[in-house]
């Protein structure tokens, strides 16, 4: 898979045999739809371009987000186009250096 965009979707941290790689969006939308049916818990993807087509078709429950002292200057913003209503409902201090934001769909 040399050069192609690959995709990683995944269970609960405890079940690595839960780890799905896949090939293109689409795919890594139908597993995550089979994932969600199948298991109990969390599901954790990664990705702006993932997020965004899960957030589009209603499939996230919680977004996670984690941020350290860091000025990149450029990258990829995680909520391209339009961010979507959410609301904050926690903030945990990770270690010394990191801040975990935790949002639901408002």
């Amino acid at each position: 898979m040399c050069g192609a965009t690959a995709y990683v979707c995944f269970g609960p941290k405890a079940d690595i045999k839960r780890h799905v790689v896949v090939p293109n969006l689409t795919s890594a939308v139908t597993a995550v739809r089979g994932l969600k049916a199948q298991l109990v818990g969390e599901i954790q993807v990664g990705g702006p371009d993932l997020a965004r087509s899960l957030t589009d078709l209603g499939l996230i429950d919680e977004y996670r987000l984690y941020f350290r002292p860091v000025v990149l200057g450029r990258g990829k913003p995680f909520f391209a186009g339009p961010r979507p209503p959410l609301r904050l409902v926690a903030s945990d201090l990770i270690g010394e250096d990191a801040i975990r934001l935790t949002y639901v769909p408002a």
